[in-house]
C-alpha cells in the first residue's frame, strides 16, 4: 500500500506534535511507501521508505503561498506515484484542499479529528472524507455516521515503566499546554486544600508551555494564583520538553493529573497511566481505560474539593496498592490505546473502505 499522509507538523523534537513522527514510523513498517505533505516542518526522522514535503509554514510562508506550496506538492506526489489512500491527521483543511482531486482519482480520504471545538473545516472535512476517525467517541464534536474510534496510539515502547521509584516528597504531576482549557486554576485550589487538611508534604510540578501569544495572559494568571494562594514553596513551573524525555517526569511522580473535560482525548494522560502511573482525569471518556478503579481517579471537572480529596486518597495509599493501580492502568492501555493497535485499526479502515486488503 502506497500512502499520502498529510500532518499539521512534522517535527521529532515538537513538545506537542512530535509524537507523529513515532505515528509515522509504526505506519512505514506496514506499507509500502509514504508521502508526508505537512504544513510545518522540523527535525525529520523518518524511515527510507518516507518521504517528507512541507508547505512552508517554518519559512514563514503566508497562507496563499502555503496553499500553492499545497497543490504542487500534491499534484506531485499524484503525477509520480499511484497512491492507494489518503490520511489526513488533525488538519481538516488540507482534506478539503485535496477532496476534489483525490475523489476525481478515486483515492479514499480518512480524516483523524480529536478536539472539542466544532469547526466549519471539520463539518466540510467530514463530508468530504469517507471516514473519520478519533481516540475517543467523546472526543469527536460531530455527526457519527462516519466515525470509527481507533484509539489514541500510545509508544507504550517509550512510555513505559522502568522501575524508577517516585520522588519524595509525592509529586503530582500536570502536562500539558497551558491554556485555559486544561483547567490548571482547579489543581491550584486543590493544592491549597490539600495543604491545609492533608498535612503532610507533597509538591506540583506543572510541565508545558503556552501554545502560542494568546495564552501568555493565561500563564501570567497563573503565577498570580500561585502568590495569592502563597503556594510558591509547593508550585513549581517546568518548561515543555521533548517527547523522549517526557517518560522519566512520569516515573518521577506519584500520581499525575489532567483537568480537561470530556470532550477531548488528552494523550499525556494515557503516556502516565502507560508509565505505570495513575492518573486522575476529570474526562467522563477515559473511563473505560481506568475500568475498575475510575470511581477514585475520575473528579467532578471544575471541582476542586472533590480532586483535592481523591489526590489525598492516592497519595495515603500502601505502595503495593498504589503499584497494583499502576500496572492495571497500564495493561488498559496497552489493550486499549497503543500505537501498533492503532496502526492496525487504521488499515482495517483503508481496507474497508478501498474494498480490498491493504
Amino acid at each position: 500500500m502506497r500512502l499520502l499522509l498529510f500532518n499539521l507538523a512534522t517535527d521529532a523534537d515538537d513538545p506537542i506534535l512530535g509524537f507523529t513522527t513515532r505515528w509515522i514510523h509504526a505506519l512505514a513498517q506496514r506499507v509500502e511507501f509514504i508521502h508526508v505533505i505537512t504544513m510545518r516542518a522540523g527535525r525529520i526522522d523518518v524511515p527510507e521508505n518516507v518521504r517528507v514535503y512541507s508547505v512552508g509554514k517554518e519559512k514563514g510562508y503566508s497562507e496563499p503561498r502555503r496553499a500553492v506550496e499545497f497543490y504542487r506538492l500534491l499534484l506531485r506526489v499524484l503525477r509520480e506515484d499511484r497512491i492507494d489512500a489518503c490520511f489526513s491527521h488533525m488538519i481538516p483543511i488540507f482534506t478539503i484542499l485535496a477532496a476534489p482531486i483525490l475523489k476525481a482519482r478515486r483515492i479514499p480520504i480518512v480524516t483523524w479529528y480529536a478536539h472539542p471545538s466544532l469547526t466549519w473545516t471539520l463539518k466540510l472535512a467530514h463530508h468530504l472524507s469517507d471516514r473519520m476517525v478519533t481516540s475517543l467517541e467523546t472526543a469527536y464534536p460531530y455527526r457519527k455516521d462516519k466515525l470509527v474510534v481507533i484509539g489514541q496510539a500510545i509508544d507504550t515502547d517509550l512510555f513505559a515503566p522502568d522501575g524508577t521509584p517516585p520522588v519524595e516528597p509525592p509529586m503530582i504531576l500536570c502536562v500539558g499546554r497551558l491554556s485555559p482549557v486544561k483547567d490548571h486554576p482547579t489543581l491550584l485550589r486543590a493544592a491549597a486544600l490539600m495543604r491545609r487538611e492533608w498535612g503532610k508534604p507533597f509538591r506540583v510540578v506543572i510541565l508545558g508551555g503556552p501554545a502560542g501569544p494568546q495564552d501568555e495572559p493565561y500563564v501570567r494568571s497563573l503565577h498570580r494564583k500561585v502568590e495569592e494562594l502563597a503556594l510558591q514553596d509547593i508550585v513549581s513551573f517546568h518548561p515543555p520538553v521533548p517527547m523522549t524525555e517526557l517518560p522519566n517526569w512520569y516515573r518521577r511522580c506519584t500520581v499525575h493529573v489532567n483537568l480537561t473535560p470530556t470532550g477531548s482525548g488528552d494523550k499525556v494522560a494515557w503516556e502516565a497511566m502507560a508509565c505505570g502511573r495513575p492518573c486522575l482525569v476529570a474526562n467522563e471518556g477515559f473511563r473505560e481505560t481506568l475500568g475498575d478503579y475510575s470511581a477514585i481517579l475520575l473528579f467532578r471537572y471544575r471541582d476542586s474539593i472533590d480532586l483535592a480529596s481523591k489526590l489525598g486518597s492516592i497519595l495515603s495509599l500502601p505502595s503495593s496498592e498504589w503499584e497494583g493501580i499502576g500496572q492495571y492502568l497500564r495493561e488498559r492501555v496497552v489493550q486499549l490505546h497503543s500505537l501498533e493497535r492503532l496502526v492496525t485499526r487504521l488499515l482495517s479502515v483503508f481496507s474497508e473502505i478501498r474494498g480490498g486488503s491493504v
